[in-house]
């Protein structure tokens, strides 16, 4: 047997540390249930085997190092808080029982207060709409809901795993960009140092040719005499250009510009469109399975979708929910979702299981993004390495001719 130390919670909320003789981490936790103890963290030696989700486990590593509560600060209120709750833990013991778990100072702050509410016989729905900003409608609204049907704990399960489907999809998509925009911009800073610093070492070489140069070697030397004695300029000119776009870029008409623009973009425009159209149907799917009201639950979905194009097409759904119109067809008039999640809604609103149907297009959309990521990657990342390439190729044998052309005229 190894020796484990554990940190729990009894009845009363207080947290109580010790040390047990167990075969296995599964079982010290099962030790601890039976003496009346919530597990919250198992450690062997060096090792912490942490009863609390995997993203809160990220969350802990991380905490130390920020300071804003922030998406991931959520999370893990939310996984822990729901395990809390299963547990057996009144509302008021299980947030006080969190205070040992919170390690982000302002997260902690934002406890404080929502746990002093709930002491002082506020609803937890109440206490969240004070930080509003932080949790946002949608969780705010899951909450309440759970509330008034008596089943909290289940809603904080489903709010936790809407919140890591989230996180998951939106990481891979950015993990996906990553690759391609290191490899752009080592292509880029590649043909600057090419044209502007080793093009011109050879420029004295070349002084006295002449007409009798090649055109390709004339060409890349004007390039390198450019970059050389205006690059500063270039450098500048994207300093300003970015100073720009960060004071512009919230404005609704260029926000509304520029997410038009991506949807159109080849392969990421499609990742954009799957991916919002999977936070909607995901963020529906998951308030009407809560209880909360179709003509409540759109207008927070419509919310969560980030790319302005698509929040303007779907503006008039609620309106036509309101008027007695399925959703289906409302779905169907904004163009935002292929005819096969329409058909899936149908079927969903026939059998009285739109919020299961709409959990299912978001699933199916979330492997289409995978999809479209792994189509994309296989043919952005050869692209991107053969233009580069050819870039380089195409200086390096401008170079050649020259320095062939200087040999022949030696001769």
């Amino acid at each position: 047997m190894a020796s484990y130390r554990y940190r729990a919670a009894d009845r009363s909320g207080r947290i109580v540390q010790g040390q047990t003789d167990q075969p296995d981490p599964e079982a010290v936790k099962r030790h601890l249930r039976r003496e009346g103890l919530l597990p919250i963290e198992v450690t062997e030696g060096a090792a912490a085997v942490a009863t609390v989700p995997q993203a809160s486990r990220k969350r802990d590593k991380g905490s130390f190092r920020r300071k804003r509560a922030g998406a991931q600060d959520v999370l893990f209120f939310t996984s822990n808080l729901a395990m809390l709750l299963r547990s057996g833990l009144p509302l008021a013991k299980a947030m006080d029982v969190m205070k040992g778990m919170i390690l982000n100072p302002e997260m902690m702050t934002v406890r404080q207060q929502i746990f002093e509410r709930v002491r002082g016989g506020a609803s937890l729905s109440d206490a969240l709409a004070d930080h509003r900003e932080l949790f946002g409608d949608l969780y705010v609204n899951m909450v309440r809901a759970g509330e008034y049907g008596g089943r909290l704990e289940q809603v904080l399960t489903e709010l936790a795993d809407l919140l890591e489907r989230a996180r998951e999809l939106r990481s891979s998509v950015i993990s996906a960009l990553i690759y391609p925009a290191i490899l752009l911009l080592i292509s880029v800073v590649s043909v600057f140092l090419l044209l502007g610093f080793v093009v011109p070492q050879f420029e004295a070489l070349f002084a006295d040719m002449g007409e009798a140069l090649p055109l390709p070697t004339r060409i890349v030397v004007s390039f390198g005499d450019g970059v050389a004695e205006y690059g500063w300029m270039g450098l500048l000119l994207i300093v300003f250009l970015v100073v720009i776009w960060r004071r512009i870029r919230h404005r609704p008409e260029v926000r509304m510009r520029r997410d038009r623009w991506l949807l159109r973009l080849p392969i990421f425009g499609e990742v954009i469109w799957k991916y919002e159209t999977t936070v909607f149907a995901r963020t529906l799917g998951t308030l009407l399975g809560s209880g909360v009201p179709i003509v409540r639950a759109i207008p927070i979905s419509v919310d969560t979708v980030d790319n302005r194009h698509i929040q303007a097409a779907m503006g008039g759904v609620h309106d036509g929910v309101k008027q007695g119109v399925p959703l289906s067809e409302t779905l169907a008039k904004t163009g935002m979702f292929a005819e096969a999640a329409i058909q899936m809604l149908k079927v969903g609103e026939e059998t009285g299981r739109s919020e299961d149907m709409l959990l299912d297009i978001a699933r199916m959309n979330d492997n289409d993004v995978q999809q479209v990521i792994k189509r994309g990657m296989t043919l952005i990342e050869p692209i991107l390495i053969l233009g580069l390439g050819t870039i380089i190729g195409t200086i390096i044998t401008a170079i050649l001719l020259g320095i062939l052309s200087v040999n022949t005229l030696a001769m």
